[in-house]
């Protein structure tokens, strides 16, 4: 199933093709690399030309910001009632992923449809758009954790400038697979569990992720803290190789195999193209619902 993230109004991928993307983030435009978008495009047009930044991507690995407009270190979009700060990182990253947000209305629909108190965890959380997304709307507590500190701070930064700082958010550095096991030992349960997991990826000791080792483990653990009626069970990810029905499999054998009153279902997220008819692959997801 194809999920496109369409509903954006300061955001938008202008153009892609030749291994990057064209894109706006609040009138400000950033032209970055994308492994995706290996198909090819005429660059003769100005569009390209006149960006405020270009990521230049090292053949050594890595790369760097060209800025042909002075910015401000960080800026402000919105999704809908959601505002997230913008900044562009060393990793040409810019601190927020918005083919997500079709995940984000799902997670709100369900919440507000569930009439019920609802609890949340939301793994390798990253700036937490998933988690103001679930405590807009109203669950009874959001579980945000992400191994990084800088990634936590710029969560709640986000928490602020959405007026959500009134809602019950834990935010917890740590690494993701040892707090699951310590909140299974508790006997914590959660009603939903998002994750976003990486493809490699350390804990802030030095823990060691590897998406293919490392995630039916994850999983096999967070099954014990769902409660007697979980309300959804969802995975996002942007691991090369790594189809959707490789994670619509997991599902399926374990939160489905002790759940089976919910269903199980799985694709691909993208983003619209404006100057084409054409969509922009941006990883995939599985969900289990009630």
């Amino acid at each position: 199933m194809l999920k496109v993230s369409s509903e954006w109004k300061d955001y938008t991928c202008i153009d892609a093709g030749n291994h990057e993307k064209l894109e706006s983030w609040g009138g400000i435009i950033l032209r970055r690399p994308d492994p995706q978008a290996i198909w090819k495009i005429d660059k003769k047009n100005s569009l390209w030309e006149r960006v405020d930044g270009h990521y230049h991507r090292s053949n050594s690995g890595g790369g760097r910001w060209e800025f042909k407009t002075k910015l401000k270190e960080h800026w402000t979009i919105s999704y809908k009632s959601l505002i997230f700060k913008v900044s562009p990182t060393n990793f040409k990253h810019t601190g927020l992923f918005p083919e997500q947000a079709v995940n984000w209305d799902y997670m709100i629909e369900k919440i507000k449809q569930s009439n019920r108190e609802i609890c949340v965890l939301n793994l390798f959380a990253y700036t937490g758009g998933a988690t103001l997304a679930c405590a807009y709307a109203g669950a009874s507590e959001v579980v945000h954790v992400d191994s990084a500190k800088g990634m936590i701070e710029w969560a709640k930064e986000n928490m602020q400038l959405s007026h959500l700082q009134d809602k019950k958010i834990r935010f917890i550095q740590d690494d993701c697979l040892k707090f699951v096991e310590r909140e299974k030992r508790r006997g914590r349960k959660y009603d939903a569990i998002i994750m976003d997991p990486p493809s490699y990826g350390r804990g802030p000791n030095g823990e060691v992720w590897k998406f293919e080792d490392s995630l039916y483990k994850l999983i096999d653990v967070c099954i014990d803290l769902l409660s007697d009626h979980p309300l959804f069970f969802t995975i996002n990810s942007y691991t090369t190789g790594i189809s959707p029905f490789v994670l619509e499999n997991i599902l399926k054998t374990t939160v489905l195999k002790k759940y089976p009153q919910g269903r199980v279902e799985a694709g691909e997220v993208a983003l619209p193209i404006q100057r084409e008819d054409m969509l922009l692959p941006c990883g995939i997801y599985a969900r289990w619902e009630s």
